[in-house]
This record gives C-alpha cells, structure tokens and sequence, in this order.
C-alpha cells in the first residue's frame, strides 16, 4: 500500500485469513492519501474508501469517522406505518446540488406533511452529475455532494426535524467507470448476468467475504451515518441460490444492529418479483426485509389516467388492477401477464399495507417510461388531483417524487458524466437504441449534456404560483387528513374494501379502524361527471374534502357534492376526474 500523504512512502502488506491483507501505518491523521498497489504495477484507491476527493481513479482520503458531533441522541426513529417519502436527487433539488443545500428545505417538507426524506443514490460515481446508480466506491459520499460531512449535517438536521432519512443503495452491480472491485478479489461472477454485466458472486467460491463487503455497507449507514432506512436497489438483479439468501443475512444482521443501537430502522426493497418471500418474515421462509416499492400500484393508476400501454403497462388499464393494488397489493399475483408471457407472482393478499410502498411518480418511471415527463405533463389538473387522492387514502406508504406535491413543470431525465469520453459516447448511444420508442415525437436528451441535467432541476419559483399554489394546497390538505385520520393512516388493508365499476369508471375505497370513524373515498375516474354508488353504512357521514374545491382547483364555479351522505337514492354526482372524502359520525361497524 502507498501512502502520498504526508511522504510517499510503500508499506509491505501481509496475507492473513481468508486471503485477507492487511498493514499497519504508525502516525497517519486524518488528511492523508493513499492507494493500494496490486501486483505491484497497479495503484488502485481503496474500495471501502470513506472519501474520495478526486474522483473515482485518484487516491483515497483518510477521515476521522468520529469527528462529526452529532445531536440527535433523542432520535430513535418512527414507526414504519408513519412514513410519508419524499424521493429526491440531491443534485437537481436544490440549485446548489449538495447535501447541506436540502438543508433549507426540510421545514418545507415537514410542514406539508412528509415524515421520511429518500435520497437516491449518494455513493462515489465518476464525473460530477450522475442519477447514482453508476456507484464505484460504495462507502464514500460523493464529494461534489459535500462528501461525509455534509451528509452527517443532513441526516443530524433532519432527525432535529423529525424526519426519518431513506437511502437508496445498489448491492446488485457498480457503475462501468472506477469500478475496480473485481481486482481485489471474487466480487463479480459470469454465472449470472445482470442488465448491468456480471452479477454480484453472493454465492459462490470465496464469496464469504463478498458478502460481507455489502453487509457492512448496511451496518455502515446505519450506524456512522444514521440513517434509518435502506431502499436495495432491483433485487430481482441479486442471485443468491445458497442455503441462506444473501437478502436474509443483510436483514439479520441489520436489524440486530439497530437494536443494539436502539432504534426503529428498515430495509425497503425495489423487487420486480412479486414474490412476497422478499417481504415475509424469516420465520416462516422469507428474507425479512421490511417493505417493497409497489410498482403495480403505479403501473395500475398510470395507464387509468393517461392511456397508455407502452411495454409493461400493456399488463395494466382495468379499474379492476387499481382495486385489487389497492386491498391486496400485487396485481400480479399468479394472473397470466402478456408482457413477460408467463404466469407472474404470487398472492400478497395477507401481507400488511405497511410492506407496500406506493407511488404515481418515481425516478425511472418518469425517466424511462414517460421519456422525461411528469404527470403534470402528461394529465390535466383535475386527474393530478384524482391521482394524490388515491395515493395518499391506500392503505399502504405513500411516497412523492420530488416537486410532485405541486406539480412541478420541470421534467426529470436520466443524467451521467462520465469522464471516460468511450464510455459516454456508448452510453448515450445504449440509452436512445433502448428508449427510441419514447422519444419518437421529441428530441432525445443526451445524457452527457449538462443542458440534459440543468432543465432536470427543481424550479422553486412555481409553488408560489397558480396552478401549483392550489396542487401544494391539495398535498398538503391530503397528508395533513391521512395523518390526523386513524382509518386513513393505520395501514391496515384488512380493514379496508374497494368496490368499482369497469363500464362506468368509477371506483369506492372504504377504510376502518377500530378506535376511529370510517372514511369513503368516492372516486370518478371518468371524463364525465356521473353519479355513483353510496355503499352501506356510510349514509350520515360527512363530507370532509373535494378535490374540485376553489382552494384545490382554482374553479369557482363547480357544484360541490352534498354536505351529508343521505339514503333517499344512493347517490353521489361528481364531476369528471374527481374525488370526493367522507367520514363517518361515529365507528362503522364491519
């Protein structure tokens, strides 16, 4: 190993157990540099490196991990049922693109409602502008960023706010460029493949200690960086066919930290699977991890509102799929699927509504799926409106993609920079073969471009300003309802039934707690105003919000529905693309 800081000097390392090398550096201090050299012709930075001032190809940097001076003592974390997300990216939130930046913007997010701030990926990728999949050095904050200090003033100022912190982190490959991993030691295997190339060898010869290189990235967060909740990037991408799954281990060893430490912490998993083995607990066969991103709920919603079919949302488009997201949470739970042609899922119908993370807009379905465009761009105000409804009154975790909450104009594309000028260029190239369908009708968004990040930004001038003013209203009238509202926000989809009609487009969600009234959420899912079917028990209850109302909508002119549910036809008008909350006097019994 090489040390350049403070004198160039080489220090011999020595073979130990499990191949393991290791040496000592009397008198080295935080500031120093160095790399490692392999065969000794090879000057590679460290791969668990916890700063990497100079890019993903330059030595490493020495930090004291102790001296940031934390105040967060009294965090122990919130239950997983309160959680309201908020994804965002830390370098187009903010016109300055850092950690310390978000900072100012953490009361806004409290006081419209959100509990849980998600970031994606922060791990050290090559160039300065990257969405953070392409990670290289999976310990290191990136340093364009405001590298481990300026990240530890983050979480320590959100949890002073009262808000959980959620980070998205990649066990399932690392980025093309920096990425010098493999030459350490077994880290990759060509068993399997991944979109990405080889996949992670969780499973076979010497992969003791790659599995342990990602178990402590866990612990890692957790515990230097307090961070409180873990989203695992595609873990359909991790192949793991050993007795213990590597997810399983991950999730042991996670949640017996944070109970060493005292505090609530969860791993939420991005899974195209549909297998609620990801998601049950280790005693009865699963992998113990705590929730799952849903995209059914997404794909169910989205083709409702605007149509269309594209690629996997050819599976999707009854009000029928959104009901049954709704009170059970796959959709795919064994069904025939056209898309993958063969049968996909199985039966998520007895899992909690806390093990769903739900969602109308995310980072690659508006990237990917919608070439750029947010809802705003693609529906009117009315169904924007009609979508936060149904998101914020499912029985499951709500997440916003950030600006979501006013319908932010600024579209969202996928963004690199890398370095290596062959590697952009393929890059770019992959990217507009893989997605030539989406951008037919307009120009293609070159990854490299800084013009490509830039309009990828965050305009903090539009809440102030109509139609957004009026959906930040709305979000904020939603979340604040769902929060103070025991049938809305207990998760509890055992107590929750949906009813719909397909041929009229309408769809009833009723929710129920045992310590608090019901509410019914009608829902016109149509572009024409019609009456819909009051179901019983809710005669009497109370008209609570109306997604058409002059704060909400900006329309003046628009018949409100009745005040009290009654029982003279069985009723409700709405007008096109609304909804309507009611809640009961008193418990409605089930």
């Amino acid at each position: 190993m090489r040390v350049s800081h403070p004198h160039e000097i080489t220090y011999p390392m020595t073979r130990g157990e499990d191949d393991v090398f290791t040496a000592t550096i009397p008198g080295l201090s935080p500031g120093a540099e160095y790399l490692f050299e392999i065969d000794g012709n090879r000057a590679r930075p460290d791969p668990v490196s916890r700063l990497q001032p100079h890019g993903v190809h330059a030595p490493s940097r020495v930090i004291d991990p102790d001296a940031f001076e934390w105040t967060d003592a009294h965090w122990k974390g919130l239950p997983l049922e309160q959680f309201v997300i908020y994804e965002l990216h830390t370098g187009t939130f903010t016109a300055d693109g850092t950690f310390v930046a978000i900072i100012d913007r953490l009361r806004y997010l409290r006081d419209i409602g959100i509990t849980a701030v998600g970031l994606m990926p922060v791990a050290t990728f090559a160039g300065t502008r990257n969405w953070g999949y392409d990670g290289a050095y999976l310990y290191a904050p990136h340093p364009a960023y405001g590298g481990p200090d300026w990240l530890k003033r983050l979480v320590d100022s959100c949890h002073r706010e009262g808000l959980a912190v959620v980070l998205d982190v990649v066990y399932n490959h690392l980025g093309p460029e920096g990425n010098y991993l493999g030459e350490y030691g077994p880290y990759f295997t060509d068993r399997y493949r991944t979109p990405w190339g080889n996949a992670i060898n969780f499973d076979g010869p010497l992969s003791g200690g790659v599995r342990r290189f990602f178990i402590d990235n866990a612990l890692y967060w957790l515990s230097e960086y307090h961070i409180d909740a873990l989203r695992l990037d595609a873990v359909h991408a991790i192949y793991d066919f050993g007795a213990r799954h590597i997810l399983r281990e991950l999730a042991d060893a996670f949640h017996e930290r944070a109970g060493a430490l005292g505090r609530s912490a969860y791993l939420i998993a991005e899974s195209d699977l549909n297998d609620t083995r990801v998601i049950n607990s280790g005693n009865i066969g699963g992998y113990g991890l705590d929730a799952q991103w849903s995209d059914d709920f997404h794909h169910a919603l989205h083709t409702i509102l605007t149509g269309s079919r594209r690629g996997y949302l050819g599976d999707f488009g009854r009000i029928e799929d959104l009901r049954q997201a709704i009170v059970e949470g796959y959709v795919y739970d064994g069904r025939y699927s056209n898309f993958r042609r063969r049968r996909h899922g199985t039966s998520s119908a007895l899992n909690p509504g806390r093990q769903f993370v739900i969602f109308n807009q995310n980072h690659d379905q508006i990237a990917n799926a919608c070439a750029g465009t947010r809802l705003s761009g693609l529906v009117g105000a009315a169904q924007q409106r009609l979508a936060m409804t149904i998101l914020m009154f499912a029985p499951n975790l709500p997440m916003l993609f950030m600006g979501e909450e006013f319908a932010a104009s600024s579209p969202f594309h996928y963004f690199t920079s890398f370095p290596d000028l062959a590697l952009a260029l393929a890059v770019s190239e992959g990217r507009k073969r893989e997605y030539e369908d989406f951008f037919k009708a307009r120009p293609f968004p070159d990854p490299q471009s800084p013009e490509t990040f830039a309009i990828s930004r965050i305009d903090w001038s539009e809440p102030g300003r109509s139609p957004h003013r009026e959906m930040l209203e709305l979000t904020r009238a939603l979340i604040s309802l769902r929060t103070r509202t025991l049938s809305l926000s207990n998760c509890r989809k055992d107590l929750t039934r949906a009813d719909f009609s397909e041929a009229a487009r309408w769809l009833v969600i009723e929710r129920a707690d045992p310590a608090g009234p019901a509410a019914f959420v009608f829902c016109n899912l149509r572009e024409i105003a019609q009456r819909i079917p009051v179901p019983h028990g809710a005669a009497g209850a109370g008209l609570v919000l109306f997604t058409d109302e002059a704060r909400f909508s900006g329309l003046s002119d628009v018949s409100s529905p009745p005040a009290v549910l009654g029982s003279a036809d069985g009723l409700i008008a709405l007008p096109p693309f609304s909804a309507a909350l009611y809640l009961a006097r008193s418990n409605t019994p089930r």
